[in-house]
């Protein structure tokens, strides 16, 4: 049943657009970001790590009024509980579905993203496995959000109101990873693995309670 929800979750996602929105945005922030602090190599480099954390967080949020609301409004959620399908189960399997529909772009387009903003190759490397380990963490925070909103209009300027103060331990960890210390990589792993572990359950209340 999970793996259906995935599959059915990741077909919306590419086949609607929603799965290269978050990249484009992604690709859109270190494309400007340049032009506006100016050509300062040194500059662009100290804190393009930063800045490629904040863009992704921001383009995990992009999709979020498409994780919970639609199969809310058209009564996909009521049939899969009614046949006996557990609210966190349906929660996990789109947090599952969330990921894999934007990291592995995500972690693509960093690539030239950190040319634009002229990050050393080892650098790279540590932005890579710093995202890898964090988006996970950025999918589960998108998730709640999602469910805890899924009945409001407008949520998507509600959803940065949640995610951004909860979103702070993951940025700061993943900018302190760029520094090569392993500490902030365990802290940042810790965290991710924390958020994905609570985030189905608190999901499915959230979207137990919505139709309720």
């Amino acid at each position: 049943m999970i793996a259906a929800l995935i599959r059915r979750d990741l077909r919306r996602a590419w086949l609607g657009g929603g799965a290269l929105l978050p990249v484009a945005f992604f690709l859109l922030v270190t494309i400007l970001f340049p032009f506006a602090v100016g050509p300062d190599a040194r500059l662009l480099a100290r804190i393009g790590g930063g800045v490629l954390w904040a863009a992704a967080l921001l383009a995990a949020l992009i999709p979020i009024e498409r994780l919970v609301a639609p199969d809310r409004a058209s009564g996909v959620l009521d049939q899969l509980i009614a046949r006996g399908v557990p609210p966190a189960t349906i929660a996990a399997a789109k947090l599952a579905a969330h990921w894999l529909a934007f990291a592995p772009p995500l972690l693509a387009a960093a690539l030239p993203a950190s040319a634009l903003l002229g990050l050393s190759g080892e650098a790279l490397a540590r932005i890579e496995l710093g995202l890898l380990i964090g988006t996970p963490g950025l999918a589960a925070l998108a998730l709640v959000t999602a469910a805890l909103t899924a009945s409001l209009r407008g949520a998507g300027a509600i959803a940065g109101l949640l995610v951004l103060p909860l979103a702070i331990p993951l940025l700061i960890f993943g900018a302190g990873s760029l520094d090569g210390g392993s500490g902030a990589l365990k802290l940042l792993a810790a965290t991710s693995l924390l958020l994905v572990a609570g985030a189905p359950f608190v999901a499915g209340a959230a979207i137990r309670a919505g139709l309720e």
